[in-house]
């Protein structure tokens, strides 16, 4: 299958490292555009860097890159991000945030910052992107949400609930673009070998055992319905979310989709 999209720009949030990054990459190797968005003027300009080098050693054309920093949880900063990037016509919600702590511990705040970071970004972005997307008469809204959306994890209820949420925010927008050519999507990814779930798996295992022992431990005993037994690597991540980002998927509208490697043990989310 052969992904074109070349002359469409996308914003990826959270692209500077992890599923973010990957799929910043393959929205790229397919030829678009892409706003690469971080925290931090540093890590948006290593992520480009790197990015820029890794599409060279394969053999692409690096297309056009561009470097927004700005925290999206901070109202002011997001809204400064869609001055500087006022079209795009593909937009990946990937911000998120997540961490175990026990469920009688989480306190009104965590439960706000979770909502603002992993909900409301993702909302206030589609609010500001969605009208132009539907006049032009194309687009694609993803928002990554997580096998958490449907199997809350006990440790963790605050950021399940959130990817909850996620789900209910792309059906409900994608009844706003009907008919447009404009498709909502959430994607449920399942348990993945990024490094910040690398440091979630050794607070739970320890740091004792190596890596690939490790995860497999993490999988016998906290994840154990997983049906491909295995982090998914970013990149497969990614591999879905390209294709929903293009022609190909134009009658993929309102769904969670899963690359859950089988987790959610159901055969409708």
């Amino acid at each position: 299958m052969n992904i074109d999209l070349t002359g469409r720009t996308a914003l990826v949030t959270g692209s500077t490292q992890g599923i973010g990054y990957a799929i910043a990459r393959g929205l790229a190797a397919a030829g678009a555009t892409v706003a690469i968005n971080g925290r931090s003027e540093g890590s948006v300009d290593r992520a480009i860097a790197a990015l820029t080098t890794d599409l060279q050693q394969e053999g692409t054309d690096a297309p056009e890159l561009i470097g927004i920093a700005a925290d999206l949880a901070d109202e002011e900063q997001a809204s400064a991000l869609i001055d500087k990037l006022p079209d795009v016509d593909i937009l990946i919600n990937n911000l998120g945030i997540f961490g175990a702590q026990p469920a009688l511990e989480i306190t009104d705040d965590q439960w706000r910052r979770y909502f603002e970071v992993n909900v409301l970004t993702a909302v206030r972005l589609i609010r500001a992107y969605l009208p132009g997307m539907t006049a032009r008469g194309w687009g694609r809204v993803q928002n990554i949400a997580s096998d958490s959306a449907v199997v809350t994890p006990a440790e963790m209820i605050h950021y399940g609930t959130t990817k909850t949420a996620l789900l209910a925010v792309s059906r409900g927008f994608a009844k706003e673009a009907a008919g447009t050519g404009v498709t909502v999507n959430s994607v449920i990814a399942g348990p993945t070998h990024t490094g910040g779930v690398e440091d979630f798996v050794r607070s739970l295992v320890g740091d004792e055992a190596p890596w690939d022992e490790a995860q497999r431990t993490f999988m016998r005993e906290h994840r154990p319905q997983s049906l491909l037994q295995r982090l998914i690597e970013p990149e497969e991540i990614a591999n879905l979310v390209v294709y929903l980002a293009s022609p190909y998927a134009s009658a993929t509208t309102g769904g969670a989709v899963r690359v859950d490697g089988g987790y959610v043990d159901a055969i409708l989310p």
